[in-house]
């Protein structure tokens, strides 16, 4: 792809801040979608892919050109998964990240560390344009559990309650290059190069 323009399709300025610095190595020219007045589709989805890609067709169609949809969550076991595709949601619609962690932490109440396993998954669906058949798709997950407090001032989302045993750290504590490296988003992000490598 050269360093064509890549519209990421997201409005989140920590994931766009993550994937700027993930991509600038690969000499991609990444711009958000709002540069090109996208209108978030709604996540109408069942699926981490399904949502991806209905993120990424609008701003390929909005853009005319390659456009990378990102759909990621926070999928917790004792909650059956949730809150999973409505992570960004968990406290209601427009909610705020503290407020999806205050009813996070709300509902593990009193579960013992070895109930509080969770992980976060990302999805990626590169497509060249619009009408694209053969999309690259590419998922990462990032094992851990949930604390009971937060701990940490980086990072975005549920950052400050993820804790990574191996790391022995929150999402929150660690530098931003270590988190890339270990991260759900990094570890999608490298299995996606490495498709677009042989694709």
């Amino acid at each position: 792809m050269g360093s064509r323009p890549l519209v990421i399709a997201s409005g989140n300025a920590g994931k766009l801040a993550e994937f700027d610095q993930m991509l600038s190595p690969l000499n991609f020219s990444v711009k958000p979608q709002s540069a090109f007045g996208v209108v978030p589709p709604p996540e109408t989805g069942r699926t981490f892919v399904e949502n991806a890609l209905i993120k990424a067709r609008a701003a390929a169609e909005a853009a005319d050109g390659p456009a990378l949809g990102d759909d990621s969550g926070l999928v917790v076991e004792a909650l059956d998964g949730r809150p999973g595709i409505r992570s960004a949601r968990f406290a209601g619609e427009d909610a705020s990240d503290e407020a999806n962690i205050d009813r996070l932490l709300v509902e593990l109440r009193d579960l013992p560390e070895e109930r509080r396993g969770a992980y976060f998954y990302c999805c990626l669906v590169l497509l060249q344009h619009v009408d694209d058949p053969a999309p690259l798709i590419a998922s990462g997950r990032w094992h851990g559990y949930i604390l009971e407090a937060r701990r940490g001032d980086g990072g975005f989302g549920y950052d400050p309650v993820f804790h990574d045993p191996r790391m022995g750290a929150t999402a929150a504590e660690l530098p931003a290059g270590e988190k890339n490296r270990v991260s759900h988003r990094g570890r999608a992000l490298d299995r996606l190069i490495k498709l677009i490598e042989t694709a």
